[in-house]
């Protein structure tokens, strides 16, 4: 009897020590949005773009490298991937920044945890619903960004916690949804670890450009230059222009880098 006790008592202070955990990260999350809520409670934006000051838009260098980073945004028609694309990027052992977000890893769960296993991939953070990161609710293309700086926060924290739990690596480049910003957002994102990723290179426009376009886009590359385009339209003309542009690259002497692999500016 005293051991049957001794091990029901084991196990309880066992259940006790997880739930106090458990409440304790809770704890810890709401701490920090109270923390950068009251931080950030009275600035004030003024400006609104993909371009607003602390956007990162290329590789600090002179090196012949160009950053290919692919978007997967998750929406009603963008939980698909370009797996001809992904093959070819393997095959050919060129390296890519992956913006994720989780309406994507939530419809691709499979396919996520494969992308994330392969070095030749940085997973970076595209946000937990996809809203352009705003701290007074601006929109843009139709879609309504963070209503207020909590909002913002669970955007950026939740999917980087998801993608940690998953890949067991914090992402620390952060693209909002249609990667538009005001600048107190770009603040709160570098005080929550993550470098805000803007681009040089408009890739793909949105996976609306044709593969001629995409590939004409990707050849006015210069050295340091981050391309922006999307893995999760196989229907579009992004692929295919990716696949055309690599090899004149590589004629150029241009090398593929993830967006980590060198300093940012």
């Amino acid at each position: 009897m005293t051991r049957q006790i001794l091990i029901i008592i084991s196990i309880s202070l066992l259940v006790v020590s997880a739930l106090c955990a458990a409440g304790s990260a809770v704890t810890a999350d709401e701490n920090l949005k109270k923390e950068i809520i009251a931080r950030f409670a009275e600035k004030k934006a003024t400006e609104w773009g993909e371009n607003v000051p602390g956007v990162r838009t290329r590789l600090d260098t002179s090196d012949r490298v160009i950053a290919l980073t692919l978007d997967a945004c998750g929406s009603a028609k963008g939980k698909g991937v370009d797996v001809r694309l992904m093959d070819f990027l393997v095959q050919e052992q060129i390296p890519a920044t992956l913006f994720i977000n989780a309406r994507w890893i939530d419809a691709n769960p499979e396919l996520f945890k494969k992308l994330a296993q392969n070095r030749l991939f940085e997973i970076a953070n595209h946000g937990m619903w996809h809203k352009p990161a705003s701290i007074n609710g601006r929109s843009v293309y139709g879609i309504t960004g963070t209503k207020d700086i909590g909002e913002l926060v669970d955007e950026i924290v939740l999917n980087a916690s998801k993608i940690e739990e998953i890949s067991g690596r914090r992402p620390k480049l952060y693209r909002s949804g249609t990667a538009y910003y005001d600048e107190v957002a770009v603040e709160v994102a570098n005080a929550l670890g993550h470098q805000v990723a803007g681009f040089s290179i408009l890739g793909d426009a949105g996976a609306t450009f044709s593969a001629a376009q995409v590939k004409a886009a990707l050849l006015k590359a210069t050295p340091g230059d981050i391309a922006l385009m999307h893995l999760n339209h196989p229907e579009a003309g992004t692929g295919a222009g990716i696949m055309a542009a690599v090899p004149e690259l590589k004629k150029r002497g241009f090398r593929f880098v993830r967006m980590s692999d060198y300093p940012l500016k």
